[in-house]
């Protein structure tokens, strides 16, 4: 009797897909990941919120007698993930069940697997971009040797992101060939054994330098600068908020700017600075120095793409906060952005920029949504760290055709901004 494929088609497909989708991914591999599973509902709307740790401040004298200190506050905040639209492949029905017939389903699926990979991850990174409040080095400038890496891991360090997580730097492939010039080593990838190399093995250039695992990776993140050359204003008609409280949700603020070019378009994942405003190291709160003994001034990134106003005016909405009270557990700068301060565009005019990445596996994560099964023969997998898969096979009756289709469903958040930045070199 012949094999009756039809009544599971969707789980052989799923399996097959499954290992292909996992082998191609290689940004995704290295943020928190995780099931959303009862986290979204009606209520929730299309977001869901993780909270966010908290921190205080000590009091030290001779005696242990607390009269003149004041208890810290308890503020809790709360991260977002936001849901994604849907990425879906589909394929004939006749076409894939050829292909199990056939025991081609490699062929048949890996293209596919591929094309969900490739649009997720470069999805992702734009994302992680415009959400990284770290920098290292001059925007614009192209990190070409290994003290251009380094320096990313320095500023984690010195920044006080924890060293109890994976630490990463991705780099566009051409870097690599430029980095090759001073280590003839590179590209040696992690070890894999008996196994199949994955995309993410392939992908790796050292697996620990300056307490990073730098890699290479296709899909980062690009913006383009607006035109016109003044790059630089002031602070305007209020100071920004730097209380923690008003930052503690978004990790965002709204810097009120005029003075830059007519009409400038800033796009988002751009870094700006402020003069006279210096990053603090957040766990000893204590300014930044470089290597030169120099502080470090304060930076932050645009969400959010904005045109300013014919006198170069407008609000520009920034990730990774200036936070300063006094006193306070939460400060990430040393003394709080006023009016007349001025603020600096990174970059030239008129240029497309593409930074390389560094972050902590704990700065983002990728949530995925569960899916309901369709009026169809349906097959849900997940991957080791939990994405989840619908295989759905179904029919288009007015269209009289089958077809089987491939759906992630995720969820982005920020779980810390100031565990992730964008990586340049010195000019």
């Amino acid at each position: 009797m012949a094999n009756n494929t039809a009544s599971n088609i969707t789980q052989p497909l799923a399996r097959v897909f499954l290992e292909k989708f996992e082998n191609k991914r290689v940004l995704s591999k290295n943020v928190d990941t995780q099931m959303a599973e009862g986290k979204f509902n009606a209520s929730t709307g299309s977001s869901v919120s993780v909270k966010r740790p908290t921190d205080y401040t000590s009091y030290r004298n001779a005696t242990g007698d607390l009269t003149s200190s004041t208890a810290s506050d308890i503020i809790t905040g709360k991260a977002t993930a936001t849901v994604q639209d849907y990425f879906t492949v589909h394929v004939d029905y006749a076409e894939a069940i050829e292909a199990l017939e056939l025991d081609q389903l490699d062929q048949l699926l890996e293209p596919m697997a591929a094309r969900i990979v490739t649009d997720l991850e470069k999805d992702y990174a734009g994302f992680m971009m415009k959400n990284s409040g770290l920098l290292a080095g001059t925007v614009g400038t192209a990190a070409d040797t290994w003290d251009d890496i380094a320096e990313a891991g320095a500023i984690m360090q010195a920044s006080g992101v924890p060293m109890d997580g994976d630490w990463n730097y991705a780099v566009n492939p051409h870097t690599q060939r430029k980095l090759a010039s001073t280590n003839v080593s590179l590209g040696a990838g992690g070890a894999a054994g008996d196994r199949v190399r994955t995309s993410l093995d392939k992908a790796i250039i050292q697996e620990d330098f300056a307490g990073m695992r730098v890699l290479t990776a296709a899909s980062l993140g690009r913006y383009t600068t607006g035109t016109g050359g003044d790059r630089a204003g002031t602070i305007v008609t209020a100071n920004p908020d730097v209380t923690y409280v008003a930052a503690k949700d978004s990790m965002t603020q709204s810097i009120q700017v005029t003075g830059f070019q007519a009409n400038l378009v800033v796009a988002a994942g751009e870094t700006l600075t402020i003069a006279g405003r210096n990053r603090l190291n957040l766990s000893t709160r204590q300014t930044i120095l470089d290597e030169a003994g120099a502080v470090v001034v304060f930076s932050g990134t645009v969400t959010e793409s904005v045109t300013l106003n014919a006198s170069g005016a407008g609000t520009l909405v920034i990730t990774g906060p200036a936070v300063y009270e006094a006193g306070g557990a939460y400060n990430t700068v040393d003394s709080a952005p006023i009016i007349g301060d001025v603020v600096t565009l990174g970059g030239a005019a008129s240029t497309i920029i593409q930074p390389n990445m560094f972050w902590h596996k704990q700065a983002f994560t990728i949530a995925s949504v569960p899916m309901h099964k369709l009026n169809s023969t349906d097959t849900l997998a997940k991957t080791a760290d939990n994405l989840q898969i619908r295989v759905s096979k179904g029919s288009d009756f007015t269209k009289n055709t089958q077809q089987i289709r491939f759906d992630l469903r995720p969820a982005y958040g920020v779980l810390n901004p100031f565990f992730a930045g964008q990586g340049f070199g010195a000019p």
